[in-house]
């Protein structure tokens, strides 16, 4: 848990109440999209897609991966490694947990 107040929590709140953060977020899950995809799917610009792109990036919330297309040429794709959000309001205190699919999918191998 990360006491409110605490060093990024003030960040990490900013990234989760822009729009186009969670839009780009939530259609990135569904499977991996390039900024273009993400700019029809978000109705967003293409300027607005990469620079919440690079926040998200920087909050360790999305990937980008590297393609090769039918016609050979390479392209970005961007996928969320957001799994979970929590947000907690006991005792006076706010506290948040984020975990990422790169933390879950440690947890799971560390049981075998």
């Amino acid at each position: 848990m990360h006491p409110e107040g605490s060093a990024g929590s003030s960040e990490i709140f900013q990234v989760m109440a822009d729009d186009y953060a969670r839009r780009i977020l939530v259609a990135a899950d569904r499977n991996p999209m390039t900024a273009k995809d993400l700019s029809e799917a978000c109705n967003a610009s293409l300027t607005t897609v990469y620079r919440r792109v690079s926040m998200l990036q920087n909050h360790g919330l999305i990937e980008e991966h590297q393609t090769v297309g039918s016609d050979g040429s390479h392209r970005s794709v961007f996928e969320s490694k957001l799994e979970e959000f929590h947000v907690e309001l006991s005792e006076g205190k706010l506290e948040w947990t984020l975990e990422t699919r790169d933390e879950l999918a440690d947890s799971f191998t560390g049981l075998w």
